[in-house]
């Protein structure tokens, strides 16, 4: 039996379909344009005001433009240097003529403060050389320059010229984690004198690990008692938490200096209780940094913390109790798992606020009070090293980068998710 089949019918589906899915590849395409025209100009705020500035920074850290701008045919003679012996009278002379012309400027200065990082009395040797030039005619360029400082007979002298004679540099970074490059082009460790920012760096994880856990111990209950209030109470409460942002930080500052101090209201208190014959020290030292940190960073560790537990519904707890479990038991392994989000974005926002602190550190503390962030200010505002500045922020930033990492493996909401399916 033969069965007629109608082509047509057939195909006119099929041809439909195809249509059908371009008609829905192209709204798709319009719609993605549409978003990405939506979200340009704040991705173009982003890119200026964000990754520009920082990309900008982080390049200071490796950019290295005195010597090697300046002495361009003192560093061209030392590349065909061997670096063993005093190199030849070529680059004596091109030394000479480019000191000599820099003389009076700006730009001997940058030199001189340059090599001076790379070796300590380079500067001195640099503005002498430079007053005593320019040389006689005929004269002698390595005569003249080892009659003036010994120091140029070196083979270490120009070695350090050489060094610091890179468009880029990893001097600072280097240094920034206590290390340097010795003469044959090792990274060793820092002299011991000279080792200062990885203990920098370990104080200011410590001071912000106890400062958010200070947070974390006085937040959490603050948090679930306005979680479990009633909406009256719990606005009431939040009303107290959000306080202290409508107050300056220096000034909250400022007013723990006046209540801290040796004549201040809490002494007088303790004394006045009879608990210290004698004011207790309590400025200038980590005490006083501690209760003014806890104090404006704990509104970071409360509002994450409520928001999550919010959103925890009082079902499970009602049934684990009517089940007879105990209540603490209850809130440990019911609650007290599914505020962890709340935890984690509380931790990691007050860890990360508090690494960055200056002003608190540098009005409440003493010298080994200090963080990281003073050692960037110092060198941005006083000694105008920006290069020491920006190898220190890309340390603090990558420190920042990696705390976030963990996070995100541990704390982030895909592991939850994970841990809630198991």
């Amino acid at each position: 039996m033969t069965i007629a089949v109608d082509t047509a019918a057939v195909s006119m589906p099929a041809a439909e379909t195809g249509s059908l899915k371009g008609r829905l590849r192209r709204a798709e395409r319009r719609r993605k344009l549409l978003f990405g025209a939506l979200i340009l100009p704040l991705a173009l705020v982003v890119l200026v005001a964000f990754i520009w500035p920082i990309g900008s920074l982080l390049m200071r850290s490796v950019d290295n433009p005195e010597v090697h701008d300046n002495l361009p045919r003192t560093l061209a003679a030392l590349d065909r240097w061997g670096g063993r012996e005093v190199p030849d009278e070529a680059a004596f002379r091109a030394l000479a003529d480019e000191l000599a012309a820099a003389k009076g400027s700006p730009t001997i200065a940058a030199v001189a403060r340059r090599l001076n990082r790379e070796d300590a009395g380079f500067r001195s040797l640099i503005m002498k050389t430079a007053r005593k030039l320019p040389l006689e005619a005929g004269a002698s360029a390595r005569e003249a320059l080892v009659a003036i400082d010994a120091q140029w007979g070196e083979a270490a002298t120009w070695q350090a010229i050489r060094r610091a004679g890179g468009a880029l540099t990893p001097f600072y970074l280097l240094a920034a984690i206590d290390r340097t490059v010795d003469a044959d082009g090792q990274v060793v460790a820092a002299p011991a004198e000279e080792r200062v920012y990885v203990d920098v760096l370990l104080r200011t994880f410590w001071m912000s690990l106890i400062v958010t856990a200070c947070c974390l111990l006085l937040g959490f209950p603050v948090a679930y008692l306005m979680a479990t209030l009633s909406t009256r109470h719990s606005n009431m409460l939040m009303i107290f938490v959000l306080l202290p942002f409508w107050t300056s930080v220096l000034v909250r500052v400022a007013a723990w200096i006046v209540l801290l101090q040796n004549e201040g209201l809490v002494n007088s208190a303790l004394m006045g209780l009879g608990l210290t014959d004698s004011p207790v020290q309590l400025l200038f030292n980590r005490v006083g940094v501690y209760v003014a940190m806890v104090h404006i960073l704990l509104p970071f560790m409360v509002l994450p913390l409520y928001s999550v537990m919010k959103g925890i519904s009082p079902v499970y707890m009602r049934a684990a109790l009517s089940l007879g479990c105990p209540p603490f038991k209850s809130f440990w392994k019911i609650y007290f798992p599914q505020t962890l989000p709340g935890i984690g974005a509380g931790g990691l926002l007050v860890f990360i606020m508090c690494m960055g602190y200056y002003i608190t550190p540098a009005l409440l503390g003493g010298p080994q009070e200090q963080m990281l962030s003073y050692f960037i200010a110092f060198y941005t505002n006083q000694t105008i090293n920006w290069g020491m500045a920006a190898a220190l922020s890309a340390v603090l930033l990558a420190a920042t980068l990696a705390l976030y990492m963990v996070y995100a493996r541990y704390l982030g909401p895909t592991r939850v998710k994970v841990i809630k399916a198991r």
